[in-house]
């Protein structure tokens, strides 16, 4: 078992910054890769960044640029800094943990980007 635990959302205007930290903790040494997607309604949610347990890291076409996500082993936190927010970015936030053939899911932050 795995428990994520998300904050740092919130309105921001667009251009600024956000830092979303997701903090795990349970049988974590067994985590491959730890990300973070979103979801507005009526969508799918989809991958925003995600770095797995090397360090390897992958984005969304739509935030390469933007956003950085880094991963604090001591802290078992994960990190997903987002800069030059735009409208389009207004989502909920969910933090995921991936054990090979098991996901964990946080209950996810709501970031709201004001035009």
């Amino acid at each position: 078992q795995v428990q994520l635990v998300e904050s740092g959302g919130g309105l921001v205007q667009a251009g600024g910054s956000l830092r979303l930290p997701c903090a795990a903790s349970g049988t974590i040494f067994r985590i491959n890769t730890m990300g973070w997607y979103r979801q507005t309604p009526g969508n799918e949610r989809e991958l925003v960044a995600a770095v797995t347990v090397c360090v390897s890291t992958n984005y969304a076409d739509s935030v390469k640029g933007r956003f950085t996500i880094s991963r604090d082993g001591a802290k078992n936190t994960v990190y997903l800094q987002m800069n030059s927010l735009k409208p389009e970015d207004t989502a909920v936030y969910y933090c995921n943990a991936n054990l090979w053939t098991i996901d964990y899911w946080g209950k996810g932050t709501l970031v709201t980007v004001s035009s």
